[in-house]
């Protein structure tokens, strides 16, 4: 699995892709905050962009999904090495307490945002001024069921951001339908974007991708006609 893992990125990365959000799984497949199966991944896409000869963001999920404890998920992100960012959710409960944890070990706070009405919480956290990035992350199925086109939506969000004068990156991506005009939108406003089968194996007319770097590709050439 870590291979076909491996094999994926290669084509990836010689795609242009800068960086990747990772979820990793143990050798039966179970995704896992382990710090030994996290931090022997992520040497080995190091490894691999090495070989290629460039430099990658490797962010991972804090999602408290895989391991509700609070107290075990962040004793093993306190063991994590090699990770450049770290995505934490503000949907999910204690989310200060993780973005904190993953301040204290070094790697950067990668802020999961999924509706307008979240942004709220990301700032009277406090915790807005010190976040590498907000991850503009919107699907319009559960948990909120979001109300107008991708772009409006997205506008809102960038609009109440900018209000608050934060400086800090940012990164849009959506979920099925929302997947391409989000990347769009992204690429309209100059912010980060990533697709990947996380959010859809669609390409935008439609047919099924065989590859993540078949999504990859179409984003760049999207970007360039954008």
């Amino acid at each position: 699995m870590l291979d076909e893992l491996l094999a994926e990125l290669r084509e990836c990365f010689q795609a242009g892709a800068g960086g990747v959000h990772l979820h990793v799984r143990d050798e039966a497949g179970a995704e896992t905050l382990d710090p030994a199966r996290v931090n022997f991944v992520a040497a080995r896409v190091r490894g691999l962009a090495a070989e290629l000869g460039t430099t990658v963001e490797i962010g991972l999920t804090t999602g408290a999904w895989i391991l509700p404890q609070m107290s075990e998920r962040l004793a093993v992100i306190r063991e994590w090495e090699g990770v450049d960012c770290a995505t934490v959710n503000l949907s999910e409960d204690g989310f200060e307490r993780v973005i904190q944890t993953v301040l204290d070990i070094g790697v950067g706070v990668d802020v999961g945002l999924w509706a307008p009405r979240e942004l709220d919480l990301l700032i009277a956290s406090g915790y807005l001024p010190v976040a590498q990035r907000v991850s503009i992350e919107l699907d319009p199925g559960e948990p909120y069921f979001l109300q107008g086109t991708p772009p409006s939506v997205a506008k809102r969000i960038n609009d109440a951001l900018d209000d608050t004068g934060s400086d800090c990156g940012r990164l849009t991506h959506g979920m099925n339908a929302w997947t391409w005009p989000l990347v769009e939108d992204a690429f309209r406003r100059g912010h980060d974007t990533r697709v990947g089968f996380e959010d859809s194996i669609l390409l935008p007319d439609g047919r099924t991708a065989d590859r993540n770097a078949d999504l990859v590709r179409v984003a760049f050439a999207l970007e360039k006609a954008t």
